[in-house]
């Protein structure tokens, strides 16, 4: 895999975006006021049309909504396309049956992609959710079927997920959007911090998306984002690092194209064993991404 004259792979395997119809799934946390750029639908028709004119050959799509009907549908939707090769889904993790809702997943149209599964603990308000008894049985249970637990989280939130890694050593994590750090961020501050403590758990992985929005949404700039790709590069190191777009959450802020871009500028000094990881090679492994 070569690196192409922007400094990207020629093969990029995009380890996490989103598909929606609001039809068959609403999507309510979309405000059509201060979300215009994404207060519509988007299909695999869509994503294709940006992502293979990007360079990139497989996907990871993750759930938006607390809903196990919308993972049956991305699934559905995954077996159709040789694009999405992995779909991070959502069960109800409190539930007693944890591991008979993964079967069932597993069991339908598409189930073989089922790569992971996620909570969108960002909105939950109790401090103590990830250290709910109930919680914590059916994040076992994810790991047990052999899948990556996606923790989407708010910064204030790290130390509970670090307990919650620390705890559960056989389950792979994936920390999506590096803990959406306030960018531009202080080396010196609290998410910093707590980012160097969860990256000292080997079952932790992490990823390079979301970072755009976490910025200014009209002006930011790469030079803004490095500090912070540098200190994840430090922390948790290439081979534990992937790529994601946040498609189309990211076009609040830039285009898919842009994105890739800029993570290639800040990547660029690195070498092409390293690039190659985080560009597809961490998302294979860590999601069980079988060849398209």
């Amino acid at each position: 895999m070569s690196p192409d004259a922007a400094g990207a792979p020629q093969q990029i395997v995009d380890a996490h975006h989103h598909l929606w119809v609001r039809a068959r799934h609403p999507q309510p946390w979309i405000s059509a006021t201060t979300m215009q750029a994404i207060d519509a639908d988007f299909t695999v028709a869509d994503l294709t049309a940006v992502a293979v004119a990007a360079g990139v050959t497989r996907t990871v799509v993750v759930q938006s909504i607390s809903s196990q009907a919308e993972t049956t549908d991305l699934l559905r939707q995954a077996a159709t396309t040789g694009l999405v090769g992995g779909v991070v889904g959502w069960v109800d993790l409190t539930a007693r049956d944890v591991a008979d809702r993964i079967a069932r997943l597993r069991a339908g149209e598409g189930g073989h992609r089922l790569a992971g599964i996620r909570h969108l603990v960002q909105d939950e308000s109790d401090p103590g959710f990830l250290d709910r008894p109930d919680l914590r049985r059916g994040v076992a249970a994810v790991g047990a079927a052999g899948l990556a637990f996606d923790l989407v989280i708010r910064r204030h939130q790290l130390p509970a997920a670090t307990r919650l890694a620390r705890d559960l050593p056989g389950v792979t994590f994936v920390l999506d959007h590096l803990g959406k750090p306030a960018l531009p961020y202080s080396r010196h501050g609290g998410w910093a911090r707590d980012l160097r403590t969860l990256a000292q758990l080997p079952n932790t992985t992490a990823k390079l998306s979301g970072l755009v929005t976490e910025a200014d949404w009209t002006s930011w700039t790469p030079q803004q984002l490095r500090p912070a790709v540098e200190h994840a590069l430090d922390t948790f190191g290439p081979s534990r690092l992937m790529f994601g777009s946040d498609w189309p959450v990211c076009l609040l802020a830039t285009s898919y194209q842009r994105w890739i871009e800029t993570l290639s500028l800040l990547l660029h000094p690195l070498g092409a064993a390293d690039q190659a990881m985080i560009w597809g090679g961490t998302a294979r492994r860590v999601y069980r991404l079988r060849p398209s």
